[in-house]
């Protein structure tokens, strides 16, 4: 049977024309529904489990500062490829909580309570969603920060500034805590977006967690199985990592790219929020080709939720392949 345009509007008419079907009691109607269900999502690496846990999304209007090297008019038609709008960007946020030889890791954390707020609800959901997933928020044993942009920070409090995970050791890396706790670094710092990640990072991790926090280098395990990697350039201590057991393994990127409409399939193109906008590409390619090369899965933090899948190469970029949603663990 073959189908045709002249068969759909065919059938489009036929429906249009019959007759109207009693209505039904308004009481009988299920309500329309005014948000989405709690958002998680659950694979296995090996013996642990990962749980990409959603918090959300943040939209703006498409700039052409928003990728300094490229053409507006190239951006909107990488947008229009992926099925976008060409007049703004949503970027989504998917911190993972991870269980491993018994403990809860979590890691990053969302925009917290005042993004909630802020977004009236559009993001700062990863609390709430990982109460729904089955994970307390004081079941968490440590949380395990990449770097300290505010999407991946600000959950660490709750809206009245508080730890929101009180029993948990939350752990940075080291390169990131000396940059953003130094005093002659912060008042170096552009004015600006620069002076307001100085600035959150110090609301968070000096007025909200005390500094009780704990460095980690690169090359060494953070927790057993998650192995933390070198990925420099989004900011100075931007930090990816390795999750394995046995023979299974997924490279869990952070913020290597952000959108990979634009940024996968061009990693050329430079986001203003890459810090170091000429390593952070060097980074990206490396990883890539590695990625690619190797057939490891990843999981990405901007990625469309649940943000696992591979990258293959495509051209002189990258294309991303998502993973096929699983019924079963």
């Amino acid at each position: 049977m073959e189908l045709t345009r002249r068969h759909v509007l065919a059938g489009a008419a036929g429906i249009a024309a019959a007759p109207m079907l009693p209505a039904m009691s308004a009481n009988a109607a299920a309500p329309m529904a005014d948000k989405q269900a709690p958002s998680f999502y659950r694979y296995k690496v090996g013996d642990i489990e990962v749980n990409p846990i959603f918090d959300g999304s943040t939209t703006f209007p498409l700039a052409e500062s928003f990728i300094p090297n490229a053409k507006l008019d190239d951006v909107k038609a990488a947008l229009d490829k992926a099925f976008l709008p060409q007049d703004k960007m949503t970027l989504l946020f998917t911190p993972l909580a991870i269980k491993t030889g018994g403990k809860v890791v979590v890691l990053d954390t969302g925009m917290g309570p005042d993004g909630f707020a802020a977004s009236k609800g559009t993001n700062g959901q990863f609390q709430t969603n990982l109460i729904a997933s089955g994970i307390p928020l004081e079941a968490v044993d440590t949380v395990v920060i990449s770097h300290f942009h505010g999407d991946h920070i600000n959950g660490l409090l709750t809206a009245d500034g508080k730890l929101a995970f009180p029993n948990a050791e939350v752990l940075v890396p080291a390169v990131e805590w000396k940059f953003f706790m130094d005093d002659g670094e912060m008042s170096r710092a552009p004015e600006g977006r620069m002076q307001g990640v100085f600035k959150n990072a110090r609301r968070v991790l000096e007025a909200g967690l005390k500094k009780k926090a704990t460095p980690y280098e690169w090359g060494k395990e953070v927790v057993p199985g998650l192995l933390a990697m070198e990925t420099p350039g989004h900011t100075p201590g931007h930090t990816s990592y390795v999750l394995s057991s046995g023979a299974d393994k997924v490279f869990i990127q952070s913020d290597v790219t952000n959108h990979p409409a634009l940024f996968v399939a061009n990693p050329g193109w430079r986001a203003f929020f890459d810090q170091d906008a000429a390593m952070a590409e060097a980074t990206r390619r490396k990883v890539y080709d590695m990625l690619a090369a190797e057939k490891m899965r990843v999981q990405g933090f901007h990625y469309p939720f649940p943000g696992l899948g591979n990258i293959v190469k495509e051209g002189s970029g990258y294309r991303l392949v998502p993973a096929q949603w699983s019924p079963v663990i």
